[in-house]
C-alpha cells in the first residue's frame, strides 16, 4: 500500500473485451452493409439488383425460389375463392339467360287468356294436385328418417317430419338451401340433444337423397325415351342414350364405391359418413318417388290435350329443377318457368303459364305458408308447456 491507493482491477480481462469488440465491429459492418443495399435499391441505376443469371441464361436459385413462392402465394390466396366465383359467375348466367327468355316469352302473352285458363282448370285437377303435392312432401319426409337412422339418433318421427317438411318448404320458397335448410333443422332437432354437426349430417345426407333421385330420373329418362327428348333438345336420339347411359353408371359406380366400405366426405373442415349401400338403394328410391309425384302434381294441371307422356315430362321437369338449382333463385323461380315453357310442345303459351302458376302456388306457397303456420304452432307448444312447469314448480313451492 505505503499510502498509495491500489489501482482498481478490471472488470473484464483483456481477452473478454477483445471479443466484445469483434462483435461490436461485426454487427457494425452488418448494419452498414444493410444501408447500403437499401441505398442501392432506391437508386434508380437501371442495373438488376438482384443476383445475375448463369452463363446458360437459366436464372439462380434465389431467382427460382422467389417465383416459386410468388406462384405458391399467389395459387394458395386465388384457389379457395376462384371456384366460389365461377359458380357465381356461372349462376348469374344461368339466371340472366333463363330471365330473358321468359321476358321474350311472356312479352306476347295475353293475361286475360292466363286468368281464362286457369279459371277453366277443374277442381278434380287441382285436388289431384294438391294429392300429389302432399305425397311429394311426404317422401321428403322420409329424406331426414333415412338420416337420423344411418346416424343411430334415435328422433320421433314427428319431430324429423316437421323438421323436415318445413326445412324444405323454407328451402323452396327462400332458395340458399345450405342456410336455411340447416338453420330449420337445428331450431327443431336442437331442443331433442342433436348437436349441429349432427344436423350438418342430416342436412348432406337429405341433399344425397335428392340429387341421387334426380340423377336417376333424368339418366332413365335419357334412356327410355332419347327420341322423344331428341325432338325437345335437339340432339340425336343415340347422344341422349349415351348421355342417360353415363348418368346410370355414375349411379352404379356409386352404389358401388359406398357398398366397400365406409365413406367419408369432407366439408368444409368436417368430415361427414355417407350411408352404404341398403341406405343408398332406399335413398334413390325415396328421391324418385319424391320427384315423381311432385312431377305427377303438374301434370295433371295441363291442359287436357297434352300428348307428352308422364315418363318423358318427369325427365323434363327434372332438368328444369337442376337449372333452378343451378341459379340458385328461390325455388328456381323464372328459371324453371323459362325452361318449361320453352321445352313443352304443342300447347299455347298462355295455358302453359296458367298451369305453371297454378303448380307455384299448389306445390311451393301453400307448403310454405303451413310451413311457417306449423312452426307457429310449435313454438307457441313449446312456450307454453315451459310456462305451465314454471307455475307448477312455483306452486308446489309455496305449498
Amino acid at each position: 500500500m505505503n499510502g498509495r491507493r491500489e489501482a482498481r482491477r478490471p472488470i473484464l480481462n483483456p481477452s473478454a473485451r477483445r471479443r466484445i469488440e469483434e462483435a461490436s465491429a461485426h454487427f457494425r459492418r452488418q448494419r452498414e452493409a444493410r444501408e447500403k443495399a437499401e441505398r442501392t435499391e432506391g437508386e434508380p441505376t437501371g442495373i438488376d439488383p438482384a443476383p445475375a443469371a448463369s452463363a446458360s441464361g437459366r436464372p439462380t436459385p434465389f431467382k427460382s425460389e422467389a417465383i416459386a413462392d410468388f406462384v405458391e402465394t399467389t395459387r394458395r390466396r386465388l384457389a379457395p375463392n376462384l371456384g366460389k366465383a365461377l359458380a357465381g359467375l356461372a349462376s348469374l348466367a344461368v339466371f340472366a339467360l333463363a330471365g330473358f327468355i321468359l321476358a321474350g316469352t311472356v312479352s306476347s302473352v295475353k293475361f286475360a287468356d292466363v286468368r281464362a285458363a286457369i279459371g277453366a282448370m277443374s277442381a278434380e285437377q287441382v285436388l289431384a294436385a294438391l294429392l300429389l303435392t302432399a305425397f311429394s312432401y311426404l317422401a321428403l319426409t322420409g329424406y331426414d328418417a333415412l338420416a337420423l337412422r344411418q346416424l343411430g339418433l334415435r328422433v320421433r318421427y314427428r319431430v324429423a317430419a316437421l323438421a323436415s317438411f318445413t326445412s324444405y318448404a323454407f328451402t323452396f320458397n327462400l332458395g340458399f338451401p345450405v342456410v336455411t335448410a340447416a338453420a330449420v333443422r337445428y331450431w327443431i332437432y336442437s331442443r331433442g340433444g342433436v348437436s349441429a354437426v349432427q344436423v350438418a349430417n342430416v342436412t348432406v345426407i337429405a341433399g344425397v337423397t335428392f340429387w341421387l333421385g334426380m340423377a336417376s330420373v333424368v339418366g332413365a329418362g335419357l334412356m327410355a325415351r332419347a327420341g322423344e327428348l331428341g325432338a325437345i333438345d335437339k340432339l340425336p336420339a343415340f347422344v341422349n342414350f349415351a348421355l342417360g347411359l353415363l348418368i346410370c353408371a355414375g349411379i352404379g359406380y356409386y352404389l358401388v364405391w359406398v357398398a366397400l366400405r365406409r365413406r367419408q366426405v369432407r366439408l368444409r373442415g368436417h368430415k361427414f359418413e355417407l350411408p352404404g349401400f341398403i341406405p343408398s338403394l332406399g335413398q334413390t328410391i325415396l328421391g324418385v318417388a319424391d320427384l315423381c309425384c311432385a312431377a305427377a302434381a303438374l301434370y295433371v294441371l295441363l291442359p287436357q290435350d297434352t300428348s307428352l307422356d308422364f315418363f318423358t315430362f318427369a325427365s323434363v321437369y327434372v332438368f328444369a329443377c337442376v337449372l333452378g338449382v343451378v341459379s340458385h333463385s328461390p325455388g328456381g323461380i323464372g328459371v324453371f318457368e323459362a325452361t318449361m315453357l320453352n321445352a313443352l310442345p304443342g300447347h299455347s303459351q298462355e295455358s302453359l303459364l296458367a298451369s305453371l302458376l297454378l303448380f307455384r302456388v299448389i306445390y311451393y306457397f301453400l307448403p310454405f305458408i303451413l310451413a311457417l303456420a306449423l312452426l307457429g304452432a310449435d313454438e307457441g307448444s313449446r312456450r307454453w308447456n315451459s310456462l305451465r312447469e314454471t307455475i307448477t314448480r312455483i306452486m308446489e313451492a309455496r305449498e
